[in-house]
């Protein structure tokens, strides 16, 4: 039997899992587990099928189901409910911190390194400059507490997914041995996500001659190319990744997962085991 792709996300005090449906199970203050199912916003399945357009539904899809999924965990956890007016005002935040970061940043500071260079170069330039902006703000937020207890059950979640692809029971002292790094974690997207940003917006520029308000409205349009460009090659990737090349394009992101993902306790990697279990099985 063809074994799921079991993967998912770390929350407040806990872990999403999606297999067979999708839960969340969080640990509560009075150190219970409590697992909640998550319906996804995307009803017609079909749509996940159909190449180029499934990395958008995807990206939005996670989305949705990380928003809810983080929601819940800061209920159960006893860090309070967030209703839609926090959702709203922290995803603004989040938006206008990300354009300046991400866009608008890096391409002032590669506008004035590199004025006169070609589109390659100028893309080359802007794109170091943006995976220097992320990896220095992730390394950043790593340092803080709370981020270190997520990024615990990050790693914790990565253990518990090795275990079910082992075929292995899902117990704490067969997961522990496991890595916190996978291959197939979010993270390797964000990092492919920057190189594929290089590429299209080389390409872009070698055909179109922007001005700075061009370039810039075009760094925020393309998104949603650029993720379903790194979606369709990280499937392909996937494909190989035992082979030496294939562990030649997985580095990069599990070299950046040692930021991403701590070694968890016993009691996270319960929670962790927990969600793989309830994940796998039927409604």
């Amino acid at each position: 039997m063809k074994k799921l792709n079991v993967g998912g996300q770390a929350v407040i005090e806990g872990v999403m899992i999606k297999g067979k449906r999708t839960v969340v199970s969080v640990r509560d203050p009075d150190g219970n587990i409590v697992t909640k199912s998550i319906e996804g916003a995307v009803k017609n399945r079909s749509l996940f099928s159909i190449w180029f357009l499934r990395g958008i539904i995807v990206l939005y899809e996670a989305l949705y189901i990380g928003t809810k999924a983080l929601g819940i965990s800061a209920e159960i956890s006893g860090e309070g409910e967030l209703t839609k007016k926090d959702f709203v005002v922290t995803f603004i935040i989040a938006f206008v911190m990300a354009i300046g970061m991400f866009a608008l940043g890096p391409l002032l500071l590669a506008q004035l390194l590199v004025p006169k260079s070609n589109a390659g170069i100028f893309a080359l330039v802007e794109g170091l400059i943006r995976g220097a902006f992320f990896i220095a703000y992730v390394w950043v937020i790593s340092l803080f507490k709370d981020v270190q207890r997520v990024f615990q059950y990050h790693g914790a979640e990565h253990k518990a997914v090795y275990t079910y692809e082992n075929n292995e029971e899902l117990t704490v002292e067969n997961a522990r041995k496991y890595s916190t790094l996978h291959p197939r974690c979010g993270t390797s997207f964000l990092i492919l996500t920057l190189f594929f940003a290089i590429i299209v917006f080389a390409i872009l520029g070698a055909f179109v001659e922007l001005n700075f308000l061009g370039k810039f409205i075009t760094r925020i349009i393309f998104i949603p190319i650029v993720a379903s460009l790194t979606y369709e090659f990280q499937r392909l990737t996937a494909k190989i990744i035992k082979t030496p090349f294939g562990k030649i394009l997985a580095a990069p992101g599990l070299l950046f997962q040692r930021i991403t993902t701590k070694e968890p306790d016993d009691k996270q990697l319960e929670v962790a085991l927990t969600a793989v279990k309830e994940s796998l099985k039927d409604d």
